[in-house]
């Protein structure tokens, strides 16, 4: 490996350890329906999106929260000295990707079977401060 590509690449680690972020994967709700909820929390602050997910009436939202909480843990434990209201924590990105389908079928009139598509999704979720460098 050539000296400039050496550099960038640990610069991109030591970039990756300085962020929290958490992934969620194999959940079993399909991407459009998960990104309706992620939409309304990317870019809100920590506190107003754990509100909006515990009161949403979506199913991907449980989800979601039990992901913005393990983001905060994260958080917490690679930032010991401050707090995270000082810091001023806000979801930086939230990423909604396929993942993979079970095909299934079901029975349909006169002998023939149609395909059922059960989706899953990989979530991805980025935490920013706005008061830190991070």
């Amino acid at each position: 490996m050539g000296v400039r590509k050496k550099n960038m690449a640990d610069q991109i680690k030591a970039d990756k350890k300085q962020r929290a972020f958490a992934k969620l994967t194999n959940c079993p709700t399909s991407p459009r329906k998960m990104r309706l909820v992620a939409d309304q929390v990317r870019g809100v602050e920590v506190e107003k999106a754990l509100a909006i997910l515990k009161f949403s009436p979506k199913d991907a939202s449980k989800n979601l929260e039990k992901l913005l909480l393990s983001a905060i843990a994260n958080w917490q434990a690679k930032n010991e000295s401050s707090s995270i209201e000082d810091a001023g924590l806000f979801v930086k990105s939230i990423c909604v990707d396929s993942a993979g389908m079970l095909k299934r079928l079901r029975p349909a009139p006169q002998g023939r079977a149609h395909r059922i598509r059960k989706r899953s999704n990989h979530v991805t979720l980025e935490l920013g401060s706005k008061n830190l460098s991070n």
